[in-house]
């Protein structure tokens, strides 16, 4: 009875040890398809709270793959028509009330987007989770009643962002991004993005509400919540271009 029960728990390590491990960049790689599919078109709100006043912005969004997006405000008026393209390593942005386009040099990714909470980055995405950092698995944690990773992201040398290292916390079930925090060169952590309300949306189930906050501004932050979202749509590079910012709708 001992040799048999000795020869089973040989085995079951054995087994154990030669199936493959899931590892942190798989698991993002898993998260952040999640979010993007193989392209997308959404419609969010974006709420910008401050202590003494709150604005809204409305916004339309279109992505393909890592290295193409456009992003159209569609309110306030005083806004609509603006846009935003990225196309392979150039970002632009248009602004039709003075019929100019400018074109955004890195230095400007980190600034904020819209008078938000966000960076320029974080909505344009000039920089990928999956291929400009490096990922190591931390201890596990619980997030909301959700058992997540905890991974640690630090950008590689050349990678244009500013943040020292991420901390970003994955659900094990369905692959949701529920938390990141953003740490300095100091190791001081700057800003919390949290990630609720998991709801099916576009046949996914994805947290629609997103809340910046910013840990030296008191009383601030930024709320972006997904209206519509469809993944996997049929979208040209072409639809990706200067032209088609200035009349898209």
């Amino acid at each position: 009875m001992l040799k048999s029960l000795s020869l089973f728990l040989l085995a079951a390590f054995v087994l154990c040890e030669c199936l493959p491990a899931q590892d942190a960049t798989q698991i993002i790689e898993q998260a952040n398809e999640r979010m993007q599919g193989e392209s997308s078109k959404a419609e969010m709100t974006m709420q910008i709270v401050r202590p003494n006043w709150e604005r809204s912005v409305s916004f339309k969004s279109w992505s393909k793959g890592e290295d193409f997006s456009l992003i159209l405000i569609t309110a306030p008026a005083r806004d609509e028509g603006t846009a935003f393209l990225m196309r392979e390593n150039e970002i632009w942005n248009w602004l039709p009330d003075v019929n100019r386009t400018i074109k955004m040099p890195p230095s400007m990714m980190s600034q904020s987007w819209m008078g938000s909470d966000f960076s320029n980055n974080d909505l344009v995405r000039e920089s990928s989770i999956v291929t400009d950092y490096t990922h190591k698995l931390l201890q596990d944690t619980t997030i909301n009643g959700y058992d997540c990773y905890r991974i640690e992201m630090i950008p590689k040398p050349e990678a244009p962002i500013v943040w020292a290292k991420v901390h970003t916390f994955i659900s094990k079930d369905e692959y949701l991004q529920l938390r990141s925090e953003f740490y300095d060169e100091d190791d001081f952590l700057v800003r919390i993005m949290k990630g609720s309300e998991v709801k099916e949306i576009g046949g996914r189930l994805i947290p629609t509400k997103l809340e910046m906050i910013p840990l030296e501004d008191e009383g601030n932050k930024t709320i972006v919540t997904y209206q519509n979202l469809d993944f996997n749509i049929d979208i040209s590079n072409q639809f990706f271009s200067i032209q088609n910012m200035k009349r898209i709708q």
